[in-house]
């Protein structure tokens, strides 16, 4: 599996990393078909199966219901094969989504997603952006809280899951990494895709295959070759879906 650098300052992570957005929820998803949650069994032989193809990237959120709390059961034991990121600021209880940028609130956020992932590290730890990117980073706690846990050592990287052009830009002053929509569908961050990696800032891209609409063929070719990339998530609960996308991007330049 290829690996590229994430960030100037990071780990070499595969090309391909997994959104374990599946293995924990179901509720209100922006997936064209409905699917049910696996059980736990079915979790711990995908996730590990993952780790065996050389997929090192796993990104989860406290948002994603049960993934932080199924990836720590599964494979905690592994866990320095693989790089780790989660998020702060979304919850997601009883089908709605609550939003906290608050210190307090950040502080608590990562200290459970230490104990549900069963970890004594997080990687890299993002900002959970509702939308509004510019007010979150200029008008609340978040960016000041996660700097001061990476002075600490509590997080090894922090970064921007960012809903806007202007909101990725505006991290570039802090953010070790930044994670942005990307695909056919939707090229509106090419630009700022490209000035983050002349900035050493990594590129994790979701929704490269725009939300499971487009092609792996056509999708992640495009995503992939653009080697300001850094690696792309793709959530699936189908091994062999994640072996044919292995398979379409082996040899890419990069």
């Amino acid at each position: 599996m290829d690996q590229r650098q994430l960030g100037k300052r990071g780990p070499a992570v595969s090309i391909l990393g997994y959104g374990a957005f599946k293995i924990g929820r179901n509720e209100k998803t922006k997936y064209g078909t409905e699917y049910p949650l696996p059980d736990d069994a079915t979790v711990s032989r995908l996730l590990n199966n993952l780790l065996d193809l050389g997929i090192n990237y796993i990104d989860t959120a406290p948002a994603y219901g049960l993934s932080e709390q199924r990836i720590g059961q599964a494979i905690s034991k592994r866990r320095d094969e693989f790089v780790l990121s989660t998020k702060i600021g979304e919850d997601f209880d009883h089908g709605i989504s609550t939003y906290d940028f608050s210190r307090t609130a950040i502080e608590q956020s990562v200290q459970r997603s230490l104990k549900r992932l069963q970890t004594d590290r997080l990687d890299l730890v993002f900002i959970h952006a509702a939308g509004d990117d510019l007010k979150i980073l200029n008008q609340t706690d978040a960016v000041e809280t996660l700097l001061r846990l990476r002075a600490t050592g509590a997080i090894r990287q922090i970064g921007l899951s960012a809903k806007t052009a202007a909101g990725a830009r505006a991290s570039f002053a802090w953010a070790d990494v930044i994670m942005v929509e990307y695909h056919l569908e939707d090229q509106s961050q090419e630009a700022v895709i490209a000035d983050a990696a002349v900035s050493g800032i990594g590129v994790v891209v979701k929704k490269a295959l725009a939300s499971g609409k487009l092609s792996p063929a056509d999708g992640l070719r495009f995503v992939l070759c653009n080697t300001a990339v850094s690696t792309a998530v793709i959530g699936t609960l189908n091994l062999e879906h994640m072996r044919s996308n292995l398979d379409l991007v082996n040899g890419l330049k990069s």
